[in-house]
């Protein structure tokens, strides 16, 4: 994670409306931060040896580059009218969307975009980008999707693993600035049989269960009230599928947290199955956080 002072938020754009929304997330999100926000544009045309420029004859406002132009000048302009007076630039990079916004991830403090692009192929293509960008970017990423609910708390998935806890860090500083409380949720399942080979259900007491897991939780969070004493910490033990009790917490919240697996953890197209489920059915926007190299 870049914490230098001059790290800049950096929101991916593509023309599309699902781009926009991220533009106005980032530039808000840059105000609160007080850090300078960077619009960026992935041009792949030149990679794949397609003209960029006007063809002879036709219109000097034409050609796929003046196109690429006036969307980051829409985008910079929408950032300016979400955010007066924060420091915005805009920049074209020749290169494939994903692969620009991980380069710029190794700099910036924050990657924003949108669930979806221009592709339109929501049930594969909602994440083509924003899958990539989480499971490679260095900085943690902000995926707008859903609504925007500024009251409602900020919620954090918490395992005990590495990446969770580096999230739950993430989720506190983002509560504290933004003013709202900070739901821990660690979700489980109940025993399934009382040994290989043996298909009877296991018998336990559930009460006690739920007991043991919130006593897990409460391990997992020590210190991180002395990391960060002034957020308001509430944590909650539900037993289901994490993807499911995610999505559905995700409804009440403002934000959903989750810590995404590292680089060689081939599990769900290179990201958590857990990070990419929510990618696809949060009501909310989602943060994807990854342990440090």
């Amino acid at each position: 994670m870049n914490s230098a002072n001059n790290a800049a938020v950096v929101v991916g754009v593509d023309g599309s409306e699902p781009a926009l929304r991220a533009v106005r997330l980032a530039a808000t999100e840059a105000a609160r931060r007080r850090r300078p926000l960077r619009v960026v544009h992935g041009f792949i045309w030149p990679l794949l040896r397609v003209p960029v420029s006007p063809a002879p004859g036709a219109p000097p406002g034409g050609g796929l580059r003046h196109r690429a132009e006036e969307l980051v000048r829409a985008a910079v302009a929408e950032a300016e009218a979400t955010a007066p007076g924060l420091s915005i630039s805009g920049e074209i990079i020749d290169g494939e969307a994903a692969a620009v916004l991980v380069g710029e991830s190794t700099t910036a403090a924050l990657i924003v975009l949108g669930d979806r692009g221009l592709g339109g192929f929501s049930a594969l293509l909602v994440g083509s980008v924003a899958v990539q960008v989480a499971a490679y970017a260095d900085c943690p990423v902000l995926v707008a999707r859903g609504a925007q609910r500024p009251d409602e708390p900020v919620l954090v998935a918490v395992d005990g693993s590495e990446a969770s806890l580096v999230a739950a860090d993430f989720a506190a500083e983002t509560a504290v600035s933004r003013g709202v409380p900070l739901v821990a949720m660690h979700a489980y399942r109940h025993p399934g049989s009382s040994g290989p080979g043996d298909m009877q259900p296991l018998v336990y007491d559930e009460a006690k269960l739920h007991g043991e897991q919130e006593r897990l939780l409460a391990g997992w969070l020590t210190g991180l009230t002395e990391r960060h004493p002034t957020v308001r910490l509430t944590s909650r033990a539900v037993r289901g599928r994490t993807g499911g009790v995610l999505a559905d917490a995700s409804r009440s919240a403002q934000l959903v947290v989750v810590g995404g697996q590292g680089r060689g953890e081939v599990t769900g197209l290179l990201l958590g199955s857990v990070s990419q489920s929510l990618l696809h059915h949060a009501q909310c926007p989602v943060a994807v956080v990854r342990a440090p190299r």
